[in-house]
């Protein structure tokens, strides 16, 4: 998986919604270096993203709408490349690999019941929706040993323990 040069960047869009919504620089920074990180190691750095910044409110929505679940959520991944495996890219031209939708609010919540920072919390809801993107997934045991696995090596490679 070497690194070549003049290799696309990742396109990543980052946005808030609902609109007005206010987003700290530093939750934008902790995204996007997520979500390239995810990009370096996985080979797809010239690969799109859209990651939707919200509130508990509007992933609840988008949960019940989409899945049938009323409840808020952390983060929502909406793939839009499907397999039963990981796949790592090679395509130069790139490809768009979907959509995450993350709540700020139970990243808020869950750092503070996990007891550790909120921006550690939302880099991993980023790794954590970035790997179900390229198709990981913790349905089955081993599935979620598998995912686990992933996401440890992915934080340590941002530098953020537990």
């Amino acid at each position: 998986m070497g690194e070549e040069t003049g290799a696309r960047m990742m396109e990543i869009t980052i946005s808030a919604q609902p609109e007005g919504l206010c987003i700290a620089p530093g939750d934008e920074a902790a995204v996007r270096r997520a979500v390239e990180t995810v990009g370096r190691l996985y080979g797809t750095e010239g690969a799109e993203v859209s990651v939707t910044l919200t509130n508990d409110a509007y992933i609840h929505e988008i949960n019940r709408q989409y899945r049938g679940v009323d409840r808020p959520t952390d983060v929502i991944s909406f793939a839009l490349m499907e397999s039963e495996e990981p796949e790592i890219l090679d395509d130069p031209a790139g490809d768009v690999l979907g959509d995450l939708v993350i709540s700020l609010e139970r990243a808020r919540a869950q750092a503070e019941e996990y007891g550790h920072s909120y921006l550690r919390e939302l880099s991993f809801l980023t790794v954590h929706g970035m790997l179900h993107l390229l198709g990981y997934d913790h349905m089955e045991d081993a599935e979620r040993a598998e995912m686990e696995e992933e996401q440890r090596h992915v934080m340590e490679a941002l530098g953020i323990g537990r």
